[in-house]
């Protein structure tokens, strides 16, 4: 988002708790849905492909809208509200496709977007497909599919030789050159954090754990405007009861929330705007030899992600707390952390919390009641490094990401069996507060570096001048 994307939406959202409209649950609910819904076709950035920043934002609504089909309670029928719902969101998309008559400077984007009337044939299609399935019985049958489907979708963004060629294939239905397809085709707004909220409730009702929401409130956690572009990944559950509870004073919540987005205005916009210019690329990586330098670059590097990305959540924290909405916080200090679990324990904490609630601790479960009797030890070696590579795989199907994955996945490995080896030793040594501080600090100097020298292969795209660049911050090459 742009600052002025973020000053006007967090404008919006204190005038809305200044006017007193957000008072009733239902009232503040609707707004959120529809407001997040509208803020999908404002935001979605225009790609080479005519119509897509339309297409893609109400892909998205019609995702939301099957998840939440697939995992409200089996008893449930269609309620009136929900169909309320529906109709209204369907409204609305048809309305952002009425701008296309509009005066270019008018629209939401500089792109045009599709006919009203096949907006309409699209969604009367699917509203035709889900009243055929509502009597379905088996619709846990479904959720498997919808799972499988969510991670092909996730796989081909993610993955820069696919989404090119889908690129290719959608140009081609548009009538495009197919030669100037890129990955850059298909760039969906959000669609990292929607597809892991997405996954949460598929996940979370095959373990018969997902709470009964109407559609309006499962949209308003899905597409929540504040966490749409950085997160943080709520917890349906806890989103849920933030949604239905009576607002906190105006006055405490104003203080935070405004204090909050101040903060992440400065971080975002000031500090870490301002160190992109000269952190760590893959131009100035290519051409910086000096050792000393490319620390410097490297330094910067570090520095400019941390702001960025928690700057995004100060912004994202605050604007939810105008609107009564405690966002789970995202960062603690993680450069500050001794070691790389309490790294990993306060950097990016809501997606740590995702991979561990969903796949570290099913898959270690699984391995110790495997009947081959797998040694504790390999069981974290495989549980750690199939975590990070899938968190690396999260942000990218690359190289240069995967080896991020594998650089993390390893360090926790060894600083695991180093903890357990020290554990019984220190007891025994009993350092005095003195020396525990020492320690401390050695703890978190030695974590940071390992941190920063793991950000060359997230930073540089290409393996080779990453290992160019790691020969090099030591003097090697």
């Amino acid at each position: 988002m742009t600052l002025v994307q973020v000053v006007a939406l967090a404008a919006l959202a204190a005038a809305a708790r200044f006017s007193g409209s957000l008072e009733r649950p239902a009232v503040r609910t609707w707004i959120l849905c529809l407001s997040s819904a509208l803020v999908l076709f404002l935001l979605q950035p225009v790609t080479g492909v005519r119509q897509l920043d339309y297409w893609l934002p109400l892909g998205t609504l019609l995702m939301c809208a099957a998840v939440w089909f697939i995992t409200r309670p089996a008893a449930q029928g269609l309620a009136r509200e929900d169909t309320v719902t529906a109709t209204a969101v369907a409204a609305l998309c048809i309305a952002v496709s009425l701008t296309r008559y509009l005066a270019p400077e008018l629209r939401f984007s500089t792109g045009r977007a599709p006919p009203s009337e096949i907006v309409a044939l699209v969604l009367a299609i699917f509203a035709g497909l889900m009243a055929l399935t509502l009597r379905h019985k088996g619709r846990d049958l479904g959720s498997l599919p919808a799972v499988l489907a969510v991670l092909a979708l996730f796989i081909l963004l993610k993955t820069d030789a696919l989404a090119t060629l889908a690129g290719s294939a959608v140009r081609g239905l548009t009538g495009q050159d197919t030669t100037l397809a890129s990955s850059s085709d298909l760039r969906w707004l959000g669609f990292s954090y929607i597809a892991f909220r997405l996954l949460h409730a598929l996940f979370e009702f095959r373990n018969g754990k997902m709470p009964a929401l109407t559609l309006r409130e499962f949209l308003a956690w899905v597409i929540f405007f504040p966490a749409l572009v950085a997160g943080p990944i709520d917890r349906a559950a806890r989103f849920s009861q933030d949604l239905r509870a009576p607002l906190a004073p105006a006055d405490a919540d104003l203080r935070a929330g405004i204090g909050r987005i101040a903060s992440g205005l400065a971080k975002k916009f000031v500090v870490a705007d301002s160190l992109a210019l000269f952190c760590l690329n893959e131009m100035n990586a290519a051409q910086v030899n000096s050792t000393v330098w490319l620390w410097i670059l490297l330094y910067a590097y570090a520095l400019r992600l941390y702001l960025d990305f928690s700057g995004y959540t100060d912004l994202a924290i605050g604007i939810g707390n105008l609107f009564g909405v405690r966002l789970p916080e995202n960062f603690n200090a993680p450069y500050l952390k001794p070691n790389l679990t309490q790294f990993w324990n306060s950097w990016h904490m809501s997606l740590a919390q995702w991979f561990r609630a969903h796949f570290f601790n099913p898959a270690t479960r699984a391995l110790r009641a495997s009947p081959r009797n797998l040694p504790p030890a390999l069981i974290i070696l495989i549980t750690q490094l199939a975590t990070m590579l899938l968190i690396g795989a999260w942000h990218g199907l690359s190289a240069g990401f995967l080896i991020w994955g594998f650089w993390h996945g390893a360090g926790l490995f060894v600083h695991n069996r180093w903890a357990e080896w020290m554990r019984p030793r220190m007891a025994a040594l009993a350092p005095t507060p003195r020396t525990a501080h020492v320690l401390q600090v050695a703890g978190a100097v030695l974590t940071f570096h390992y941190v920063a020298l793991g950000w060359v292969w997230f930073a540089i795209a290409s393996p080779q001048l990453s290992w160019s660049v790691m020969l090099r911050l030591w003097a090697l090459a």
